[in-house]
């Protein structure tokens, strides 16, 4: 591997995407440091200290922004409105014809599709950074800390405005610098933006279990959470590239004096075809009720059950819910994003057959049939790597910040194994060993 990083670097136009991508990091990373304007930053510091990882509320956004959320920087939406926005352009593909019709026209439609997600990025980004003002201001962003209700001096409407503003100008910026990537890059910009946000939590949290740490000055659970880490990438590596691939046999035609056909392929059904979707669908989803007592400040019978059950991570309830939620979300997600009937249709137009299967119907049955036997072990996989911090570690108290677990451990191995990928496929053109050997 360290010899094809070398050949990686030693090739000219290769080096200049590793390069350029480099560089994007470095001013995303610069621009989740630099404060908003209207914000007292030595107060939000304070409510950082004085927090020491308990927001778990806000956890997710957080996480995606690189911790950028809660220090309120001009990156602190990160890349969550575009990920939204992607997910609910997809889901409306299902239901609105005009958007499955642009999906279809190849190229041209995915450019249309993709400008309506930077429409709706933006519109959402101005919700969300509205919301985070307004949280800020009502001192509910840390709930926990003495000077919360100082961390906006000014709350006259002009000082909302500019930084609702310069949140949005943030969201649109960080969507320019993925597309550059993309582009000019190495590739697959949004994506590896989300996991240098990840990834740049990962020594805060790692030292902070250490420092809660009590069995040797905290270096047997710090290492202890690099065990079960290195153990849960290998798992998910292991799962993620695991797939059942269908066999497609194609039959000869005759054009004019040409044969056609006759060649024989495979469907890949992936084990975990829904990726990490449904594991933030399912925190989302459980967020809100929080969200909603936080708000509204009440002190109601539901309020303290939800804040009872459902804000506390270590409840059975949560626990059974976040489970529950993300097995259901696998299938629905799948259900969406892979129609077993068009592709049995494509399969029938083009000659196409599994053999032992007749084409059409029964071909669409048998994928279904297969589609569902394989999203049941993908979906309890899913479950179960969301539930490792809460569960298998909170005997040594680092659940509130162990990094390795759930959509954090997903996408991290998931992004970094495409963008192996993605180089390997470079250095095997020009006739390089690529990284898996």
């Amino acid at each position: 591997m360290l010899t094809a990083f070398a050949r990686a670097f030693k090739t000219p136009d290769l080096r200049k995407k590793l390069l350029f991508t480099l560089g994007i990091v470095v001013a995303y990373r610069v621009g989740t440091h630099v404060p908003i304007p209207g914000v007292d930053y030595k107060s939000v510091q304070q409510c950082v200290d004085e927090a020491s990882g308990n927001q778990s509320l806000f956890g997710l956004i957080n996480m995606f922004s690189g911790g950028a959320l809660l220090q309120i920087t001009i990156f602190a939406l990160g890349i969550m409105p575009y990920i939204t926005a992607s997910i609910i352009l997809q889901l409306l593909t299902v239901v609105i014809p005009r958007l499955e019709a642009l999906k279809k026209e190849g190229q041209a439609g995915t450019a249309k599709i993709t400008q309506y997600t930077r429409y709706l990025t933006v519109a959402l980004a101005i919700l969300q950074g509205t919301g985070l003002v307004a949280t800020a201001r009502s001192g509910s962003l840390f709930s926990g800390c003495s000077v919360a209700n100082s961390i906006v001096p000014n709350r006259d409407i002009f000082t909302t405005i500019v930084m609702v503003v310069c949140m949005t100008a943030g969201t649109a910026l960080v969507m320019w610098l993925g597309e550059l990537i993309t582009d000019r890059g190495i590739g697959n910009g949004m994506s590896i933006l989300m996991f240098i946000s990840i990834a740049a939590t990962f020594p805060s949290a790692l030292w902070a279990i250490k420092k809660q740490g009590t069995l040797a000055g905290g270096w047997i659970e710090f290492g202890t959470v690099i065990a079960v880490g290195l153990v849960m990438v290998g798992l998910v590596v292991l799962v993620e590239q695991a797939q059942r691939r269908i066999p497609v046999q194609y039959a000869k035609r005759m054009i004019g004096r040409r044969s056609y056909g006759g060649t024989s392929t495979y469907i890949p059904l992936k084990v975990n075809q829904a990726g990490v979707i449904p594991v933030i669908f399912a925190s989302s989803l459980l967020y809100i009720p929080a969200l909603i007592v936080q708000f509204s400040n009440s002190q109601a019978g539901w309020a303290t059950w939800v804040t009872t059950n459902l804000a506390n991570t270590r409840a059975g309830v949560h626990i059974a819910l976040y489970f529950l939620l993300i097995v259901f979300f696998a299938f629905f997600y799948v259900a969406i994003s892979f129609n077993p009937e068009e592709v049995a249709d494509n399969m029938k137009k083009y000659g196409g057959f599994i053999p032992g299967i007749r084409a059409g119907r029964p071909t669409a049955e048998y994928l279904s049939y297969v589609l569902n036997r394989i999203t049941w072990p993908g979906s309890l996989y899913l479950g179960l790597i969301a539930l490792v911090p809460t569960m298998a570690l909170a005997g040594f108290g680092a659940d509130q910040n162990f990094p390795f677990g759930g959509t954090s451990i997903l996408i991290i191995v998931g992004v970094g194994l495409e963008t192996v990928k993605q180089i390997e496929s470079q250095l095997q053109q020009r006739n390089y060993e690529g990284f898996l050997r």
